[in-house]
């Protein structure tokens, strides 16, 4: 089930508990945990529903701007299908979060490297795990079709491959690209695998960015910004003058220098811009 940014980080922040869909049949089951941007997001219900049952308080609860809106987004496509009404609730932190950073110990990494060397026997193109592994540690936040292109691979397939190791913690999905945990390098200096990264200088201490979309990262990384730190030296004047940085980009900010006791600088004593 498809759901827009600014959609799951209401989600998360519990102002979002419903959403309609025209399906020919139930494509989710109550319990089942969806695997979002945000962290996990819980099915708790899914009921087929008279489009002339939904009432204000649906709209509302499924973030619409209004009953007429909600129900004008149903009528657009696939008319002769039945509306379903799906109960949502944050579920918490995607668990791979934490494994990516767990580093293995020898036990781990004799599993993982045993697990990885099946993946390779079972490829009909020959081994690919540690190639890929060492492409995203050479090439971090680099698009998946510059690296599938580098693989010799198409993008879906070298997406489905990335996903694989992204279930064992071993790399993690920017959004741009990819890049490799500790738990994936960890397993590559094990095997005394030739790593570039290893020569790189330690990026500086700090916190990371939030997910804010493609084009928002793509801005601040243009002008040097790649850790949280440095936003709060910023007004939000500034960051939202930035060609790519929309609402949900500057919501998504807003909400990680919160949780971080940060802020955007402030510059409401400063002297108006001229008009």
């Amino acid at each position: 089930m498809l759901m827009r940014p600014a959609e799951l980080a209401a989600i998360r922040a519990g102002d979002v508990d419903l959403a309609f869909r025209r399906w020919e049949r139930p494509r989710l089951r109550v319990g089942t945990r969806m695997r979002t941007a945000v962290g996990l997001v819980e099915i708790t219900s899914v009921d087929r529903v008279p489009v002339k049952s939904l009432t204000a308080a649906d709209a509302r609860r499924a973030g619409a701007a209004s009953l007429a809106a909600l129900r004008q987004g149903l009528d657009r496509l696939h008319q002769d299908r039945p509306v379903y009404r799906i109960g949502l609730r944050y579920a918490g932190v995607d668990p791979r979060h934490a494994l990516r950073e767990a580093v293995p110990d020898a036990a781990e990494i004799d599993a993982i490297i045993a697990w990885l060397d099946r993946l390779d026997r079972a490829s009909p193109t020959g081994p690919w795990t540690r190639a890929t592994l060492l492409l995203i540690d050479e090439l971090p936040a680099t698009r998946a079709p510059d690296l599938a292109q580098r693989m010799g691979w198409d993008t879906p397939s070298f997406k489905q491959n990335v996903r694989k190791l992204k279930e064992r913690g071993l790399t993690e999905s920017l959004d741009i690209g990819y890049r490799l945990s500790a738990r994936g390098a960890a397993v590559l200096d094990h095997e005394g695998h030739p790593r570039q990264a290893r020569s790189r200088s330690v990026p500086e201490p700090g916190l990371p960015l939030p997910h804010i979309g493609a084009a928002a990262t793509r801005a601040l990384t243009a002008h040097g910004v790649v850790r949280l730190e440095q936003v709060a030296g910023l007004s939000e004047g500034e960051v939202r003058a930035w060609h790519g940085v929309g609402p949900y980009a500057l919501g998504r900010l807003r909400t990680a220098l919160d949780e971080a006791g940060l802020a955007f600088r402030d510059d409401t004593g400063a002297e108006p811009e001229p008009s």
